[in-house]
């Protein structure tokens, strides 16, 4: 399949700590969307830091602007959230709820795009029922789930400083995820996708 331009992967989530599991886990998962052609960028850590998402104001910091846009021009996006208490953090919770302020665009929320989704947790407990909520929340953008998720245990799964998975088979699933994006992305603009309510 081929696009008149690039396709835009674009990974969100992860955590404050620099080099976090989840973050690194975010990074596999886009290797293997550029690995399929996309072109990937990322918004984690610090550039998560934002005010609490309020509906009854239009008034956005930089920081928050920065995000939108980057989920406007996305053709697909990846998203990966530690697993807190059972729940997706409120840091990628709150990005999330940003997504209202497409609300009116020609391609609303996440309408027509491939979400990635992937839960890292110390236990598989709060992995799955994260990963599951995840599902929820894209369904709730509009967004179109991949066939595939990841549940990260980090009991059993470590990534080390250079972002390898300690278990090969995660890290194969990981960047599955990524393609699978990528690669709805692809058939989208193949098919002359551009949006629509």
């Amino acid at each position: 399949m081929t696009a008149t331009r690039a396709i835009r992967v674009l990974g969100l989530g992860g955590s404050l700590r620099n080099g976090s599991q989840s973050e690194r886990a975010l990074r596999l998962a886009l290797d293997g969307a550029a690995e399929a052609g996309a072109a990937t960028g990322a918004v984690t850590g610090e550039r998560l830091v934002l005010p609490f998402y309020d509906a009854g104001t239009d008034e956005r910091a930089h920081a928050a602007q920065d995000l939108v846009e980057a989920v406007r021009r996305a053709d697909g996006v990846i998203v990966v959230s530690p697993g807190y208490h059972g729940s997706v953090s409120g840091l990628v919770k709150n990005a999330l709820d940003y997504v209202e302020d497409l609300r009116d665009d020609v391609r609303p929320y996440l309408h027509g795009r491939a979400v990635g989704v992937i839960a890292v947790a110390h236990g598989w407990q709060a992995a799955v029922t994260t990963l599951n909520q995840m599902r929820t929340i894209a369904h709730a953008l509009r967004g179109w789930p991949t066939p595939l998720g990841g549940a990260v245990n980090t009991a059993e799964v470590k990534f080390d400083d250079a972002g390898a998975a300690s278990e090969e088979k995660v890290g194969t699933t990981l960047r599955l995820i990524g393609r699978q994006v990528a690669e709805f992305a692809l058939a989208q603009a193949a098919a002359g996708f551009t949006g629509g309510t």
